[in-house]
């Protein structure tokens, strides 16, 4: 960004006056990246007073080589001045000249437009005014905590300030059950030249060599394998998805983050949970994004909590207010920008499945595919079959993306977030049950006695659970507007399924925005059922109709259903013949 010549430096940042007496010398540790003073006791004495986080043995004093702590150090040699020890000179010009940029764009960025539109043509998509703010905010402060509540689009956020700055090659670190989504999001939303970036997702904790390509998509478990790779790889941005992942030090995850962090331009970290009660935690998270930007761990617990090592902040709405003013962090919640927001959104979100799970359950399928293959086109028992068919395709869909459901569920429920859960099949919702145990789930399967499906809905109205389970075929009558978020775990054919399961959260008189997710796995029926649906993969998608299930309706999902057996069939037949070549092939050679 080109210097404002409008804006004033303040006093602590201007140049050390060249002459009088030196006390003293300034070096930088290479190895641990910081400044070292090594001066006269007057010195040493009044740093450690004033920066209790710089003392370490006598006579010498070190300063994190961050880019506000550099201020501190120009402020305490303008006072003492300190001979510059000559490797080191031009480093230190350099980062005295960042320091001055950092405080000329925290000016700037004060009497800037707050908001800022995504660039044509590398960017594909409209954000809302809030999230032109939230553009504008990423631009102005490259190390930063996007914190907005979930569901109002950080990760489209993150991917137009990237498209923005250009800055790739570009690495993004996830949760594992959002690899996928990530992926999608990435393909659906960024270009270079017109054309789609390269995507490469990183797997295996063994380190090997990488394709060239201008975003890596690699999960928080991954991290400690290539630990010692990543910083080396010359990524010029890091965008930490969900990074409350980092709450803890001491892990190799955490160590291996923290080394990729220093190495990158820019470090964006994207969290609907930000934490300012835990000191420890909130600590973590800020230090990964801007080392030392609250001090050492020491020092920050001495005045922020209380006292040494203590993890509660004292004040967390002061620390909240200090981090915003730094630009260290933003967060608006959902009923801050309700305004923007429309009744109820549909979210289509990319989600994994167990891909050894889904061919094992497939396999009875197949057989019946085969059968089916053989049956003549009017044979009364095809229809039957076929139906087989459908059901064993949704229930092996359903039960190979489960657990990531249940974990997406669950970063829903850590934020406060009140979830409705639909499913078709029992066995899905035994997964979640299992999976989801410790939130104390509330379940309307069908399977539960009236008495016991009242006390579901009760329990749910009254806040003593934040999560209901309910069978897509058995949420007719319910009223359970309390829900901020609907889930979709499985799908169905008809829209109007949907849309009455949809509408026990939005009722009349809901002044919420209610938001609906969709997760769709990359295999089985998700495809077709969500193209039945009228379900296109993007940030926000039109409303369906909302209307009761009627005779027209079942008859298209009927339709829908139908085709997509005749798609399986014809996949069947294709693999089929690829298998019967192979076999002839090899029986020649024999």
């Amino acid at each position: 960004m080109a210097q404002d010549t409008g804006t004033r430096l303040p006093g602590y940042l201007a140049d050390v006056p060249a002459g009088g007496h030196i006390y003293g010398r300034l070096s930088y540790n290479r190895r641990s990246h910081c400044w070292t003073i090594k001066a006269e006791p007057c010195v040493t004495e009044m740093a450690k007073r004033l920066f209790p986080g710089s003392a370490r043995r006598r006579g010498e004093v070190r300063f994190t080589a961050n880019r506000r702590i550099i201020g501190d150090v120009n402020w305490l040699m303008l006072r003492y001045p300190l001979e510059i020890a000559a490797r080191d000179q031009a480093l230190w010009a350099k980062s005295l000249e960042e320091a001055r940029e950092h405080v000329r764009r925290r000016e700037l960025a004060a009497r800037m437009p707050v908001r800022c539109n995504p660039p044509e043509g590398t960017f594909c998509g409209e954000l809302r005014e809030f999230q032109k703010e939230g553009l504008s905010f990423l631009l102005n402060n490259p190390r930063t905590l996007l914190a907005d509540e979930m569901g109002l689009g950080k990760t489209v956020q993150a991917l137009a300030c990237l498209a923005a700055t250009g800055e790739f090659p570009a690495l993004i670190v996830v949760p594992p059950h959002l690899v996928r989504n990530w992926e999608a999001e990435i393909a659906r939303f960024l270009r270079i030249a017109g054309q789609p970036v390269r995507v490469h997702v990183i797997r295996g904790l063994s380190p090997k060599p990488l394709p060239e390509a201008d975003v890596y998509v690699i999960h928080y478990l991954l991290l400690r394998g290539w630990k010692q790779v990543l910083p080396e790889l010359g990524m010029r941005t890091v965008i930490f998805d969900e990074i409350q992942e980092l709450r803890r030090a001491g892990t190799e995850k955490y160590s291996a983050a923290s080394l990729l962090a220093e190495r990158c331009e820019r470090v964006i970290g994207l969290s609907g949970t930000p934490i300012y009660n835990r000191g420890a935690e909130i600590w973590n998270v800020i230090n990964i994004l801007d080392f030392h930007c609250l001090g050492d761990w020491e020092s920050f617990t001495r005045e922020w909590c209380d006292g040494y090592g203590n993890h509660i902040v004292r004040d967390p709405a002061l620390l909240g207010e200090h981090l915003r003013r730094e630009g260290l962090i933003l967060r608006r919640t959902k009923q801050e920008v309700l305004s923007e927001l429309p009744p109820k959104r549909r979210l289509v979100q990319e989600i994994d499945s167990d891909d050894k799970v889904y061919r094992e359950l497939m396999r009875p399928v197949m057989e019946m595919l085969g059968s089916l293959r053989a049956l003549h086109p009017d044979a009364k028992e095809r229809n039957l079959l076929e139906e087989r068919i459908s059901a064993g395709e949704r229930q092996a869909t359903g039960i190979a993306k489960a657990p990531f459901v249940a974990a997406f569920v669950r970063a829903l429920l850590d934020s406060d977030e009140k979830v409705l859960l639909f499913a078709h099949h029992h066995a899905v919702m035994d997964i979640y049950k299992k999976e989801l145990s410790a939130y104390r789930p509330v379940f309307i399967t069908g399977r539960e006695t009236q008495e016991g499906k009242a006390s579901a809905v009760e329990r749910f109205m009254e806040g003593k659970t934040q999560l209901c389970v309910i069978s897509l075929r058995a949420a007719s009558g319910l009223n359970l507007q309390r829900a901020s978020c609907v889930v979709f775990g499985e799908l169905d054919w008809s829209p109007a399924v949907h849309s009455q399961a949809e509408d026990r959260a939005h009722r009349m008189g809901q002044k919420d925005s209610i938001l609906c997710y969709y997760l769709v796995a990359p295999q089985g029926s998700d495809r077709d059922m969500q193209d039945a649906l009228g379900l296109k993969v993007s940030q926000f998608v039109a409303l369906m109709g909302d209307r009761v299930p009627d005779m027209m309706e079942a008859q298209r999902a009927q339709r829908a259903a139908k085709a997509h057996i005749a798609r399986m069939l014809e996949d069947y037949a294709e693999s089929y013949h690829e298998k019967t070549t192979a076999d002839e092939k090899t029986f020649k050679k024999v």
